[in-house]
């Protein structure tokens, strides 16, 4: 059974995102674009417009080791408890469907260094060579009847333990971003940048609150959990968060769990709602348009 892809570097489907391939790099290259990521943590850089990081915007800017600390003894732990999940996932897709069991794509970490995701596969293989890369929405056809119940219980996502174990991602964070939407979001999304300031994360303040984003909408409304999390960055929100999210999984009510992991009120995190849903159902359209363009031009 072919139960990995053996192009690591790429995506579930579509045109493979490479450094002087992309408008998201320019003309940098993979090596160059490393060379880059400690400057990226002093300033603001031209091609990724992030932020720069202040003690304003992040008060324990400089305090992450309880973090690695926490995704290295909580990865291990988890990685051990749900290889077998893992394992039989991976044979129960390469029955069902056609392809492999695992895909990569490449994604945004901290200070914009990209890096290879991995997840369990949930669509038709190959399902974005004709589209090119576009947000999933609800009922989307390319999900496959298995990949509807893995994402329902987040069981796709467990692979990516061992992007926390590298170093790539935290357990918790903001969830990371693909290259191809980053910048038509940056300019869409206020603040969009300011992810950038963390590891990106198996799961998140957001995740526990919101559905998938389908729309512009999702996105902004997304985007105040994650900075709210970004300023408030603790141990002991990281093991609420965790605590809520493992809550969730097994089927605990939304409303409850909230509460006894004594995490924020909606009201507390979004504060007045100044955007209004109309038109985003449009907007997706829009911007789904103009990833589709710009990873075709490239």
């Amino acid at each position: 059974m072919d139960l990995v892809s053996r192009r690591p570097a790429t995506r579930e489907a579509g045109p493979q995102v490479q450094g002087n391939d992309s408008p998201m790099f320019g003309n940098f290259r993979p090596t160059e674009l490393q060379t880059r990521v400690g400057t990226l943590a002093r300033k603001s850089s031209p091609f990724l417009h992030v932020p720069t990081v202040s003690s304003a915007t992040v008060s324990t800017t400089g305090s992450f080791a309880y973090k690695r600390a926490l995704d290295i003894v909580g990865g291990l732990l988890l990685a051990i408890l749900l290889l077998p999940v893992v394992v039989l996932t991976a044979i129960l897709i390469v029955l069902s469907s056609r392809g492999p069991a695992f895909y990569t794509q490449i994604r945004l970490g901290r200070f914009g260094k990209p890096f290879v995701i991995w997840k369990l596969r949930t669509m038709e293989h190959l399902c974005e060579q004709n589209s090119g890369a576009k947000w999933s929405t609800n009922g989307d056809h390319r999900v496959t009847t298995l990949g509807r119940f893995l994402r329902r219980l987040h069981i796709d996502e467990f692979p990516q333990l061992w992007n926390v174990l590298r170093g790539e991602m935290s357990l918790v964070g903001p969830r990371p971003e693909r290259p191809e939407f980053f910048p038509v979001l940056t300019s869409s999304v206020p603040n969009y940048a300011q992810r950038l300031m963390v590891k990106p994360g198996v799961t998140g303040l957001a995740q526990v609150y919101l559905p998938p984003d389908e729309d512009v909408s999702g996105v902004r409304r997304k985007q105040l959990y994650d900075l709210f999390y970004i300023r408030r960055i603790g141990f002991a929100l990281d093991l609420r968060i965790i605590v809520a999210t493992a809550l969730q999984a097994v089927g605990s009510p939304h409303f409850l769990v909230r509460p006894f992991c004594f995490l924020p009120s909606r009201k507390e995190v979004e504060g007045p709602r100044a955007h209004s849903p109309v038109g985003d159902l449009t907007q997706m359209k829009l911007l789904n348009n103009d990833i589709h363009r710009t990873t075709v031009a490239s």
